[in-house]
């Protein structure tokens, strides 16, 4: 079965390039380039994984994690926060609200993707970039 990636980013350069990474990957994606409209999708769309901005329009990515974690349908869903806020208290804060990984932005597509994989369990060798 196809694992799902939710993509939640409204920088359209970062969204074109997680969607080229994780279709490379074989994964199906969608995108959400607001909080409300990632909250919209889960339902929906069901991810395995959430790369999820914190500074969306609408409600922030904290927000739509605690939401996740809220939800006994989504508990198994994987999140990884990406943000270009790199401080320390940043990162309490998005593991406390429920994040398994977080990242700051710009990233390495590398360790993206094998932050990704892992959290996907996910064990096949990635495409080489």
């Amino acid at each position: 079965m196809t694992k799902r990636v939710l993509i939640a980013e409204d920088e359209e350069s970062i969204v074109a390039s997680l969607e080229f990474l994780m279709r490379r990957c074989g994964y199906e994606t969608r995108v959400a380039r607001d909080g409300d409209l990632a909250v919209g999708c889960l339902a929906e769309f069901k991810p395995d994984l959430v790369l999820l901005d914190i500074m969306l329009p609408g409600r922030s990515g904290f927000e739509v994690c605690r939401f996740i974690r809220s939800e006994a349908s989504l508990r198994a869903t994987r999140v990884l926060m990406l943000t270009a806020k790199g401080g320390a208290s940043e990162a309490a804060r998005g593991l406390s609200a429920g994040a398994d990984e977080y990242m700051t932005k710009p990233f390495s597509t590398q360790e993206l993707m094998a932050r990704a994989r892992a959290l996907l369990g996910d064990a096949r060798e990635a495409p080489r970039t």
